[in-house]
């Protein structure tokens, strides 16, 4: 009896000594786990980090813009509803954010077309009171333009050549009155300007008269107008980025390229514009009907002051 309780009482001892060795290897693990989770911690924060800095945005306020898209009688989309553009399955796959290089991209293809043309687009109209085109400005008032944009992206036609897209416009419009005058029904005016991507170089058409001797209100009319010659700046573009500033004052019509080019329309042309308003548009207007045509043409800054 005696020998099995002290074979006892030293089994109690051993087992004593084992629980607290066990407690003493997981104290001394613990902090090993700790540690390995902080490391895990840290990579998922450091990925989260480059996550978002990859994630890039358009530096565009389309506070102050509609857009006319190339699918139904076309459809529109105007302020407030644009500045959800992002999550407006309306827009998709017409006008999105390409988030990679922080540019608002403007896809087209034939399809729709607004009145007074043949041609679609997926364009941002300028309007100084949001919601409504009634509010315009003249040459005299003044206006500027700048905007940072490339085409990646533009179909060839059956001889081989590229197709060419309007990028950005002034576009005239007829007061109510001047509408009332000469018996239209609808407030459209010519383009004074028109900025093409052609054959990978930027080209500029403005307006001429038809006939200088024509009176003020003869002038008010479409068909008094045409193109002059225009000019088309040396600069291969192609599908890089590019810079253009368009700065209409009395009288004179200036656009830069790349902030270094410039041409300057200043004649007796301008002076007559004068009589009509004037709103900016931007984005892609394809100048193309054939079938499998399309272009993408991708803005990553764009402003406007008066």
């Amino acid at each position: 009896m005696v020998l099995i309780a002290v074979f006892n009482l030293w089994s109690c001892d051993n087992s004593s000594d084992i629980v607290e060795q066990e407690i003493v290897q997981q104290e001394e693990t613990q902090p090993e786990e700790t540690e390995q989770e902080a490391i895990e911690e840290e990579v998922i924060e450091e990925e989260k980090e480059e996550t978002d800095k990859s994630f890039l945005l358009p530096n565009i306020d389309l506070s102050n813009w509609k857009v006319t898209l190339p699918i139904g009688s076309p459809d529109e989309v105007e302020p407030p509803e644009i500045i959800d553009y992002a999550t407006d399955e309306r827009l998709l796959p017409y006008m999105y954010n390409d988030s990679t290089d922080g540019t608002l991209v403007f896809y087209t293809l034939p399809s729709s077309s607004t009145a007074n043309s043949s041609y679609s687009r997926t364009e941002l109209r300028e309007q100084m009171v949001p919601g409504s085109n009634s509010t315009n400005w003249t040459f005299a008032e003044g206006g500027r333009m700048k905007g940072t944009l490339a085409v990646p992206e533009i179909t060839k036609d059956v001889n081989g050549d590229y197709h060419r897209t309007l990028v950005m416009q002034i576009h005239g419009r007829l007061t109510n009155e001047q509408r009332d005058l000469i018996g239209e029904d609808d407030n459209n005016a010519p383009p004074i300007l028109k900025i093409y991507w052609q054959k990978g170089k930027i080209r500029v058409l403005t307006k001429m008269l038809k006939d200088l001797n024509f009176s003020d209100e003869e002038i008010l009319h479409t068909n008094a107008w045409e193109d002059n010659e225009g000019y088309t700046f040396p600069a291969e573009i192609g599908t890089n980025k590019f810079t253009l500033e368009v700065i209409a004052s009395d009288g004179r019509l200036e656009v830069l390229l790349n902030e270094t080019d410039s041409v300057v329309f200043e004649d007796i042309h301008m002076e007559k514009w004068g009589i009509f308003e004037n709103y900016f548009k931007a984005g892609n207007y394809l100048q193309s009907r054939d079938q499998g045509s399309y272009a993408k043409v991708k803005y990553y800054d764009l402003e406007v002051s008066h």
